[in-house]
């Protein structure tokens, strides 16, 4: 491919991330109005959740066909499958055709965001160059998530909540055009060995269970949640046996034969479920306890997107000084600040605390995850660099599918026992209404410190979680930091030992 060819596939693919972007900040920004206007607050976790989901599962199946039909084939069907759960969202009439839309949208998703990174691995084999461009794809995903809020924020004031999915149409209609007509696929990147489907059935099938049986926990029958998460881990049994025994594994076990790639998996798990909790609820805690608007709640991602950037780009010449594990941890220590910052101050916390806490979300974000990807690639073996690349990412949506689920499930229980304990002054469609600032007029007055005060609840027990989470991710990290050093003195030792042989 030309210079010129490159540096337009890669604008088409900068399109792509901009178009996940934009659809994870406006849901979250949206999110208050879907529920208020479609009932469905007891269904919130589905809506984030089912999304990751679709990600989650589709991503490993994406790389496949990218490595038997080409990178290029499988990214233009991940992207029709995205536009067209895009329209379909935007015409949703109720929360369960939402529901399905955003599972058709997530498993385009699962492509669109995945195979750019193995396309750049491919085009930019340089890894400094290569962390170069992820700085832009990082500079794009920031701006969308700049510019979502405030378009998503204004939409729904303005218009109504349905419209802010049909900007991705256009956006991701472009994007395949462009890779269709520039990007050239190398025929020593595709294989024809056969595709592991049975692998690929069980795998998404015991997802889907593992999924529905923590969503119900609360609210379903105790025998028909144990069930599900039977039947998961039978399926997950007979997927390591079927992985084992096919030439062309979903997931390959060497993978997890790499103790630096296993620690950079567990790693992108422990971050991402944390950091979900305040992208999804963020705007939730703006609008619902302290009244602002959709687009003032939604201007919460704004810090984040800028100090992302920031985070990102900075990555390369830090790491002149740092090695590898150090730069993880101080975007660890920069998200930790977040979840210290939304605890400290309580219910009563300013909005400048949280653009503040979202400053700190963004900087860790950025520094995470632009050293880590190209972290799991180097760690990677050659020839595994493709499936390590999307397991990352399924890694990654999982543990956001996963940890969605669950903090959907302690607001549910903050917002159940708080209407138990009002006696019946207090509805769950009254809660409902809460979650949009501007159905406020409608509720009693004198009910809404009530109301605001059960609403933090459960926005502080998911917070405590987060917490948890970005905790434990640095404890890993210390011990990382150790191995490396480990790691580091022994080539030391090995090099001192050449020099002397040679001298």
């Amino acid at each position: 491919m030309s210079r010129r060819n490159i540096l337009i596939v890669t604008c088409a693919l900068l399109l792509s991330n901009a178009m996940s972007g934009l659809d994870n900040t406006i849901i979250n920004t949206a999110l208050p109005a879907i529920i208020s206007d479609l009932h469905g607050i007891e269904l919130m976790g589905w809506i984030v959740a089912i999304f990751l989901l679709g990600t989650a599962v589709s991503t490993p199946l994406w790389s496949k066909f990218g490595e038997h039909m080409g990178n290029k084939t499988a990214y233009q069907l991940a992207a029709m499958f995205f536009v067209v759960g895009s329209l379909l969202e935007g015409l949703a009439p109720n929360i369960w055709f939402l529901i399905i839309a955003r599972a058709i949208a997530g498993i385009g998703n699962g492509g669109v965001v995945s195979l750019p990174y193995i396309i750049y691995a491919h085009m930019y084999e340089n890894p400094r160059k290569r962390m170069q461009v992820l700085g832009f794809v990082s500079a794009s995903y920031s701006i969308a998530t700049i510019v979502g809020p405030l378009v998503g924020g204004y939409i729904v004031d303005t218009f109504s909540w349905h419209w802010v999915f049909y900007i991705n149409v256009p956006i991701g209609i472009i994007s395949a055009l462009l890779v269709q007509l520039y990007y050239k696929t190398n025929p020593k990147y595709i294989r024809k060995s056969a595709v592991d489907y049975l692998g690929a059935v069980l795998m998404t099938v015991a997802l889907i269970s593992l999924l529905a049986g923590i969503e119900m926990i609360g609210s379903g029958s105790a025998v028909l949640i144990a069930a599900l998460l039977i039947f998961a881990l039978i399926l997950f049994i007979a997927l390591m046996r079927v992985e084992t025994h096919t030439s062309e594994p979903i997931i390959p076990s060497s993978l997890f034969h790499n103790r630096p790639l296993v620690i950079d998996f567990i790693l992108f798990a422990l971050i991402w479920g944390a950091f979900i909790g305040f992208l999804i609820y963020s705007p939730m805690w703006a609008q619902g306890i302290l009244g602002t608007s959709a687009l003032i709640g939604g201007a919460t991602q704004i810090p984040g997107s800028l100090t992302d950037l920031i985070g990102s780009n900075s990555v390369a010449p830090i790491r002149r000084h740092l090695t590898p594990q150090r730069v993880v941890a101080l975007g660890i220590v920069a998200l930790t600040m977040t979840f210290v910052m939304m605890l400290l101050f309580g219910i009563n916390t300013p909005y400048w605390v949280i653009l503040i806490a979202a400053a700190f979300e963004g900087m860790g974000n950025g520094i995470c995850f632009n050293e880590l990807q190209v972290k799991v690639q180097q760690d990677a073996d050659p020839n595994d660099v493709p499936i390590a690349t999307s397991f990352s990412f399924l890694i990654r949506m999982l543990s956001q599918t996963l940890t969605a689920a669950i903090f959907g499930i302690i607001m549910n229980n903050a917002l159940r026992k708080g209407v138990a304990q009002a006696g019946g002054s207090i509805t769950m469609k009254m809660m409902n209404k809460l979650s949009d600032a501007t159905n406020i007029s409608s509720l009693p007055s004198k009910l809404l410190p009530q109301m605001r005060q059960i609403l933090y609840n459960g926005l502080h027990n998911i917070m405590v979680v987060a917490l948890v989470l970005m905790l434990l991710s640095l404890g890993l990290n210390l011990w990382a930091q150790k191995l490396e050093r480990e790691k580091y003195a022994r080539l030391r030792k090995i090099k001192a030992g050449q020099q002397q042989v040679q001298s």
